[in-house]
């Protein structure tokens, strides 16, 4: 067999396409720290209708995004109610307690989401111990668990239980939930106050994510990207690719989210007793628990099939545009015949 490389790491290692090349180098730009960049304002514009929101804000990244909505919404010494798995606790470098002073209170989120039930029972603690809550962080979808879309139901109970606290969605692949489920970024979004989303990952932009709220949060959200060192200048050129990520790259998710059931039809048939047989991943993301995740992720990596481990014991695959389906049949089938004895 042949090896060929099928890069199933992360959807972030999507290249830009022709289209928004072509809108980088043609972009209109300004000073954006002047606000003088009409090509952010406008991505701004679009991403703050497509979510429910008054405004948003261009920022590098989606762990920028997510430490300056802590920072806006928490009281340095608080504490931030967030599941255990979620980006922010997991994947941040602990920049909540560095950057906004927060200690987080851990939720069970094995199953990608939790209850107001679990809020209620976090919260009642406040009249017993010194220390306040302060805020709520979601994960729509919740990469950790299979990219896992958050039921409107939980939402709901959330929002109901969460009282006067404010609530943060990272939404960094919410445009994934929107496609999968049918039910629109902006009702996701409306039970947050402040929500984020990368256009770096499926939607296949080279940088940047987009964090949104009301006006009044916007504007301390623009404060702090600059204490982070966020403040950009001429940065229309990346927008330009944000603009065209929103507008042209969103159904196509619905391609990823096919290619990662097919390619969980494989995960089934060679480690069925580690994922179950109904197992069929919600979105583009296929994670499952096997005791030798290090030396089956070093193995598919040999044969051209690129993965990471997210834990010790925690493989995960990512499909995204720039797996076709003639890669995504020989990543099958690499799969299918990984051998006992590694």
């Amino acid at each position: 067999m042949t090896i060929t490389q099928v890069d199933l790491r992360s959807d972030t290692v999507t290249k830009p396409t022709p289209q928004m090349r072509n809108a980088m180098a043609n972009a209109e730009v300004g000073d954006d720290l002047y606000r003088e960049d009409p090509t952010v304002a406008k991505l701004e514009a679009i991403y703050a209708e497509r979510v429910g929101k008054e405004a948003a804000l261009f920022v590098p990244s989606g762990v920028m995004a997510n430490q300056i909505a802590i920072r806006c919404h928490a009281q340095p010494g608080s504490w931030v109610a967030a599941g255990r798995y979620q980006h922010v606790v997991v994947f941040e470098y602990g920049g909540s307690a560095r950057n906004a002073g927060t200690t987080f209170y851990l939720l069970d989120d094995e199953s990608g989401s939790f209850g107001g039930e679990a809020i209620q029972e976090a919260t009642s603690s406040q009249g017993y111990w010194d220390v306040q809550f302060s805020l709520i962080c979601l994960e729509n979808t919740h990469m950790p668990s299979g990219g896992r879309i958050w039921p409107i139901e939980r939402l709901e109970s959330v929002r109901q239980a969460a009282g006067g606290l404010a609530i943060h969605m990272d939404g960094a692949r919410l445009f994934n939930a929107e496609v999968a489920s049918g039910v629109a970024a902006a009702t996701f979004a409306s039970y947050a106050d402040s929500v984020m989303t990368c256009v770096s990952k499926g939607l296949a932009a080279p940088v940047g994510s987009l964090l949104a709220g009301s006006s009044e949060f916007i504007e301390r959200a623009r404060y702090e990207r600059g204490v982070l060192g966020g403040q950009m200048r001429q940065v229309g050129v990346l927008a330009a690719a944000g603009i065209v990520a929103l507008e042209t790259m969103v159904d196509r998710l619905a391609e990823d989210h096919a290619r990662a059931r097919h390619l969980s039809e494989a995960v089934k048939a060679r480690f069925g007793s580690y994922v179950g047989e109904d197992y069929l991943p919600e979105t583009n993301i296929i994670v499952f628990d096997h005791p030798q995740a290090d030396a089956i992720s070093t193995y598919l990596n040999s044969q051209g099939v690129l993965v990471n481990p997210i834990g010790p014991r925690k493989l995960r695959f990512v499909t995204h545009k720039d797996v076709d389906d003639s890669q995504l049949d020989y990543a099958y089938k690499v799969i299918v015949d990984i051998p006992d004895d590694l």
